[in-house]
């Protein structure tokens, strides 16, 4: 049993030790993760695939502080999740934690630099407008700051929740299939976004995807089943994805 609180060495951003997650299922219990246990770098972009029920989703929300773990550790940033209190997770999501969802969920009453600026506001942080200036630049939204959300198109308001994701400069930026309602020229360019905040603004990306191709662009894809890592591709390609997303499927 671990008596001291765990720390992460400084080229790690975010790690599990060893976690498992169960939920209630009527008289018995389901396992969503068992034993997990991975490390991702500074910068570094982490694509997480596998079949339905395979623990994507809750992976992705216990690195990002939405789930607790039943057993084991989540460290973010060198800080153990697991020793916070409810209200001292919340201020470390807010803080160090970007989430980027299917659903792009912008306050429709909001211009486009008010909600990049809305997790700053919630904190309350003044808003710096040069790094806003700079994230509107590097998502390609330069002068639609002044727009609402009515008036962008999917693939304008998911870059939206991206430059909000980032704003608070977080360790960690998780991205729930973040392309599964664009068509495949907007999804591409959402991708570069990601890509970009990874390389050159030093964010640690994890996103889960169901898409070889998406998954491509990733430095490793990691493979879950049955809540337990299976395999990892680094440098992949769609068809190397693709080929074993069949191998898990047999």
């Amino acid at each position: 049993m671990t008596t001291a609180p765990l720390t992460t060495p400084s080229d790690t951003a975010v790690r599990f030790v060893h976690v498992d997650k169960t939920y209630p299922d009527g008289n018995s219990t389901v396992s969503a993760l068992q034993g997990v246990s991975v490390a991702l770098a500074p910068g570094s972009f982490t694509a997480v695939m596998g079949p339905s029920g395979s623990g994507k989703s809750t992976f992705l929300h216990t690195a990002a502080g939405l789930d607790t773990p039943t057993s084991g550790h989540v460290l973010v940033g060198g800080v153990d999740l697991g020793t916070l209190s409810r209200d001292a997770v919340t201020r470390l999501r807010r803080d160090r934690i970007g989430f980027v969802a299917q659903a792009y969920n912008l306050i429709e009453h909001l211009t486009v630099a008010e909600n990049i600026d809305l997790p700053l506001l919630l904190a309350g942080r003044r808003p710096d407008p040069a790094w806003r200036a700079e994230l509107i630049a590097s998502v390609g939204l330069e002068g639609m700051e002044r727009r609402l959300p009515g008036e962008l198109s999917g693939g304008q308001a998911q870059r939206v929740a991206i430059a909000r994701a980032l704003v608070t400069r977080p360790t960690i930026v998780c991205a729930d299939e973040p392309t599964g309602a664009l068509d495949s020229r907007t999804a591409e360019q959402v991708l570069d976004v990601l890509v970009t905040s990874a390389r050159e603004l030093a964010q640690t990306v994890l996103l889960v995807t169901h898409d070889p191709k998406v998954a491509a662009v990733a430095d490793q894809v990691l493979f879950l089943a049955d809540g337990r890592f299976t395999d990892r591709l680094v440098a992949p390609t769609a068809e190397q994805v693709a080929a074993r997303m069949l191998e898990l499927a047999r």
